[in-house]
Parts: C-alpha cells; sequence; structure tokens
C-alpha cells in the first residue's frame, strides 16, 4: 500500500505541474482571444477560434514597432504624461505602467538589477533574506532622498507568489550574487524547496 501511495505522488507530482501549465497557457490564450473574438464574431461570417489571439498579437507587436519610431514614440509619450496628470486614470496607469517596466527591463535601469543577499539585524551572523535591488538612486522622491544617505531599494519577494516588501538598506548591508535574476523569483516563489535533480549525482 506504502509503495502504491509513493508510486501515485509521484505521478501526482509530476503531472500537476504540466496539467496547469497547460490550462494558464490555455486560458490566457482564451482571454486574449476573447478581447476582438466576440467583435469579428459579429463582422465575419465564418469565425475561426484563435483568430481573436493572434490579432490582437498582431496588433501589439506593431504598436511596439510604433513605439521604436522617433515620431510615434514622442507622440505616445506626450499621451502618457497627459494621462498621468488625470487623477483617477494616474492611480490605476501608473502603477501598472510601472510594474510592466519592472519585470520588462530586468538588468537596466527602472527595472530589477541584481539579486542580492540583505542582512537583516546586528551581529557577526545576521540574518539573510535574498532580494531584487530595485533602485539605487531617491533623485525623484526629495523627501526620501534628503534622508535616505548612502541606501538602495531592495524588493523581497514572498514564498509562493504571495506578493512582497520593499527595504530601503544602507548599501553596505547587502551583497551582490551572481545569480539570474529569472532563477531568484523561482526560488522565491516555491519557498526554496525547488531543488536541482542532478545536484545529489554530483555529490
Amino acid at each position: 500500500m506504502k509503495q502504491l501511495q509513493k508510486i501515485f505522488l509521484q505521478g501526482l507530482v509530476t503531472f500537476l505541474p504540466i496539467a496547469l501549465t497547460i490550462y494558464i497557457i490555455y486560458a490566457g490564450v482564451a482571454i486574449v482571444d476573447s478581447f476582438l473574438g466576440d467583435a469579428l464574431r459579429q463582422i465575419l461570417p465564418i469565425y475561426i477560434p484563435g483568430l481573436g489571439f493572434l490579432i490582437t498579437i498582431v496588433l501589439i507587436l506593431l504598436l511596439g514597432l510604433m513605439l521604436n519610431n522617433l515620431l510615434a514614440g514622442g507622440i505616445f509619450q506626450k499621451l502618457e504624461q497627459k494621462l498621468t496628470k488625470v487623477p483617477f486614470i494616474k492611480a490605476i496607469y501608473s502603477p501598472l505602467r510601472d510594474l510592466m517596466n519592472l519585470f520588462s527591463k530586468g538588468g537596466g535601469p527602472g527595472g530589477l538589477q541584481k539579486v542580492v543577499l540583505v542582512d537583516i539585524g546586528e551581529g557577526e551572523n545576521p540574518i539573510r533574506a535574498m532580494g531584487l535591488v530595485t533602485r539605487e538612486s531617491f533623485k525623484d522622491v526629495p523627501a526620501i532622498e534628503q534622508n535616505a544617505g548612502d541606501r538602495v531599494a531592495v524588493y523581497i519577494p514572498m514564498s509562493y507568489g504571495l506578493g512582497g516588501f520593499t527595504l530601503m538598506i544602507p548599501r553596505n548591508r547587502i551583497t551582490p550574487l551572481d545569480m539570474p535574476i529569472e532563477k531568484a523569483m523561482s526560488l522565491a516563489i516555491t519557498g526554496w524547496v525547488k531543488a536541482d535533480k542532478n545536484e545529489g549525482e554530483k555529490k
């Protein structure tokens, strides 16, 4: 019975990530497809499932190409500046824009810049947490710039994607890690329970 239970759990552990990945991709495609799909069904005599998804992807690519054009990019920046001046729209648009920039510009200005270990507490052996440096300057926030000293903003992700929090840490209390940001996020989300399958073989 124990052997059967062990075999079942091994199968379940293998099956669930695959099934959930397929389901999330399917649900994502269905949601994107619905953006234009409902309108296309009213216009086209025959609607092919997935057509709304393909057109949405093409439109996003065209938007990206336009933004790389100096003229179109300048027009969009002016439009964005006007949007961020409208109180209600600013409260929604600005955080969403900053969140997208955070992950799309990983390794560059305005994005997640590097993985670090943060010393929390005093003493020779302080508690350490892994974090992601999000900014090293507070010039755009004068109230913080005047009192921050030599500090950096470090985002500490919580396990299982439940959120996180940001600390303004003195620079001398962080230690850079030679680790890709994607690897750090993966370890944080799984609570560091993910192990390398080849780890046991290397020892």
